[in-house]
């Protein structure tokens, strides 16, 4: 986050500063650049203390902060949390077109599944610490493999699928310090078995770009 009580465009210059990119002047243009690329009029924007901008455009700045470095990944945590419904929309938007136009790779953390079907071509779910499914957006809404993936979707607001009726998952997360013997979803899995009890279930493909932790996956 920003510092609030130094200027936007002097946070922004500071990390050209750090990392030795060039000069002061080199540095405005650039990261006047980056902010028209979200979307951001650069000369308010530099000139703005981080109060004076809402929670979206504090967002954006950050987000063309972090292109100054010309990265080939990008990973934001939960981008959108705290934000309007029409913010969360605009940034969503923002990162698809940064996507396009600079080839970069995204790496979306989230607890929200349906903001992922708007920028990412593929979702890992974890659960406890542990990925339990990774496919393709489209196959994991409409074929998920996992319990708790499976769990999710119903919990989620209709996107790809027909969800009429939002269905929470049963039970509670579990405690790390003491977790359950097996895989770590069983006391709350609907398909558990006795080899769920007691065998941690590894990441397996089942077919191209698709891997699973279940051992009751066929039966989903």
């Amino acid at each position: 986050s920003f510092n609030p009580v130094l200027r936007v465009g002097d946070q922004i210059l500071e990390t050209m500063t750090e990392h030795g990119l060039g000069d002061r002047q080199k540095g405005m243009e650039k990261a006047s650049d980056l902010l028209r690329l979200v979307r951001l009029d650069p000369e308010r924007t530099m000139k703005a203390f981080p109060h004076e901008l809402s929670g979206g455009m504090k967002q954006r700045a950050l987000i063309a902060t972090s292109l100054l470095l010309d990265p080939k990944v990008l990973i934001l945590d939960e981008p959108t949390t705290a934000l309007d419904v029409i913010s969360q929309k605009y940034i969503l938007n923002i990162l698809s077109d940064l996507r396009r136009k600079l080839g970069i790779t995204i790496v979306l953390l989230t607890h929200d599944l349906a903001i992922c079907t708007e920028v990412v071509d593929r979702i890992a779910v974890m659960y406890a610490g542990r990925m339990v499914e990774i496919a393709k957006t489209q196959d994991l809404f409409l074929r998920p493999k996992h319990p708790y993936s499976m769990g999710l979707i119903r919990a989620t607001p209709s996107v790809f699928g027909d969800v009429k009726e939002l269905k929470p998952i049963a039970g509670s997360p579990p405690d790390m310090f003491n977790p359950p013997q097996g895989c770590p979803f069983n006391p709350r899995c609907p398909f558990a078995s006795q080899v769920c009890t007691s065998k941690v279930p590894n990441l397996e493909m089942i077919s191209e770009g698709r891997l699973v932790a279940c051992h009751k996956w066929g039966d989903i």
